[in-house]
């Protein structure tokens, strides 16, 4: 299971996930995570449906706590009924496994 996976400490010259195995680490997630490009970085983003302002704000906390937990921190966007969670790998620029580990324990979250 992806999510129990441990997270390895990701160093500059850390290679990206290939297409393939973006494709293939993609299918293990939770429908809604999308990968797109942004400048010319890859980055994994899922939207998630809230009750209100309140209940994004929590689980928005939760999310940063699995961040803090692992020392890797995603973009984060609260609103109204809404989270926007977006991972990548700034020191490489793009996509490492540690992301699509992070984007199944944020899915983890919200069963």
């Amino acid at each position: 299971m992806l999510s129990k996976e441990t997270c390895e400490a990701c160093r500059a010259d850390a290679p990206k996930v290939s297409s393939a195995e973006q494709h293939a680490l993609l299918e293990s997630l939770h429908e809604d995570w999308r990968i797109h490009n942004e400048q010319g970085v890859d980055v994994l983003t899922r939207e998630i449906k809230c009750k209100n302002f309140v209940g994004a704000l929590d689980l928005a906390n939760k999310v940063g706590d699995i961040a803090e937990q692992a020392d890797h921190h995603p973009r984060i966007v609260v609103e109204w009924g809404k989270l926007t969670v977006s991972w990548w790998t700034h020191k490489i620029g793009g996509l490492h496994r540690n992301d699509f580990i992070l984007a199944a324990r944020t899915d983890d979250l919200l069963v």
